[in-house]
């Protein structure tokens, strides 16, 4: 850690994981935050944020902290020359997919392309967007040395360190996760993993390569994605088998090794992605996995699952479809969280539409003007009274729990259908 002692470290995106990371290594080292939108850059100077994810108090120390301290604290920018004056650089970038269910790695190399533009010698590069493995030394280090003209493991160095944050989450936050660390060689393994281990009081565990911590963030998540997917399964099944999938599970689970994974929409930054860069590496080497993708396949078709059942509830309630009046409580990925990016409410919203019906979408969470810009969906500001033939609550926001649905109903002969298991199952038609 010695040769870390002096240095500024910069992170490069302050979402849901580099702002947390930015905060709590500013305790200890003097710290950039670079992000080039200056709204955002403007509202963390005032010690705000949107995404909910940074302790405030935390976040107005560190700042307090730049500006009486001369190797610790926090500070911010979205001008490119003021990360010069740093030597370790963090990248938190979004890794998406597109259109295509493809990796966009867009983000990730125009980060990289801006850093080898400023990198020095004796630089370190650590990445912690999630990736395909082989994917810092394939795609990003090419990109470093391009631009910089210095040579890699010889001028300037790389790591990988996957970001473990589960947003919302306020009780497995980001030092009490185990951290995997990694570094192009072993003495910057070491180094990487010291780092890190200045902060995690969970602990970290030093990978045998980079590629393998890459590896091993693809299929945390992958896994997870293909446990879901049998439990969306066995949904579908029950249901037409007219049995409650929660009470087969709730029986299943009294057996010691059995896993209760619930069903639901899979969306979000992680899950509903990661397992189609691991998918994509796959192929590129030739081998076209079955699992993986029947999984991703499954999960996909929950929203026009649950879209399709609400408006089969509503025909046996002889509801005149074209033109009926729907109501979707929540459009974020997961409860008690702001964070919009893959939904799957959307594909729920797009079915209803398409039937016919007129579909309002209520989040407390949710910025409006973030969901109007991703999905073109007006939020509501609040439902209306007696006003709609369906109600689909489709994320478990803790405010839904005192919130008086059957008030929002037409009728008695209005549909609720649950898909997270949440509400009084006295009071709902139909539930995943």
């Amino acid at each position: 850690m010695r040769i870390l002692e002096n240095s500024s470290i910069a992170v490069i995106g302050l979402g849901y994981v580099g702002l947390p990371l930015a905060i709590e290594f500013a305790k200890k080292f003097k710290v950039l935050g670079f992000d080039i939108n200056n709204d955002r850059i403007s509202e963390l100077s005032l010690g705000k944020d949107r995404t909910n994810e940074a302790n405030l108090d935390d976040l107005l120390k560190s700042i307090d902290l730049s500006i009486t301290s001369s190797n610790k604290g926090l500070s911010f920018s979205s001008n490119p020359f003021d990360l010069k004056e740093c030597s370790v650089f963090i990248v938190t970038v979004p890794t998406p997919i597109d259109q295509f269910k493809a990796p966009d790695l867009t983000p990730l190399l125009k980060a990289s392309e801006m850093l080898g533009k400023i990198l020095k010698r004796g630089d370190i590069v650590i990445y912690e967007s999630t990736v395909y493995p082989g994917c810092t030394e394939e795609d990003c280090v090419p990109v470093l040395e391009k631009n910089s003209g210095l040579k890699f493991n010889v001028d300037f160095f790389c790591g990988y360190s996957p970001e473990r944050i589960n947003p919302g989450d306020k009780v497995n936050t980001l030092t009490k996760i185990k951290k995997v660390t990694s570094g192009s060689t072993p003495e910057i393994a070491d180094l990487v993993d010291g780092l890190y281990a200045s902060i995690i009081t969970a602990g970290t565990h030093k990978a045998p390569s980079i590629k393998v911590a890459e590896a091993s963030k693809a299929i945390e998540n992958a896994q997870r994605d293909v446990n879901i997917s049998f439990v969306n399964e066995l949904a579908l099944i029950f249901e037409r088998m007219g049995i409650d999938t929660t009470d087969v599970i709730e029986a299943a689970g009294t057996k010691w090794n059995f896993l209760k994974y619930k069903p639901g929409l899979v969306g979000g930054h992680c899950i509903g992605v990661d397992p189609y860069y691991l998918a994509h590496k796959a192929e590129s080497l030739g081998y076209h996995p079955q699992v993986i993708l029947s999984g991703r396949r499954v999960n996909d078709g929950m929203g026009m699952f649950v879209a399709n059942k609400v408006v089969k509830l509503m025909i046996a309630k002889n509801h005149k479809i074209n033109a009926a009046k729907a109501l979707i409580l929540g459009i974020t990925f997961k409860e008690d969280c702001p964070d919009i990016r893959n939904s799957k409410v959307i594909d729920i919203y797009t079915e209803l539409k398409q039937f016919g019906l007129q579909v309002d979408v209520f989040d407390p969470h949710a910025e409006p003007d973030d969901v109007h810009e991703e999905y073109g969906v007006s939020l509501i500001k609040a439902p209306n009274s007696k006003n709609y033939d369906a109600v689909v609550l489709a994320v478990a926001h803790k405010e839904f729990l005192s919130l008086d649905i059957a008030s929002l109903c037409k009728g008695k002969d209005s549909v609720i259908f649950d898909t997270k298991s949440f509400l009084d199952r006295a009071t709902v038609d139909a539930r995943l």
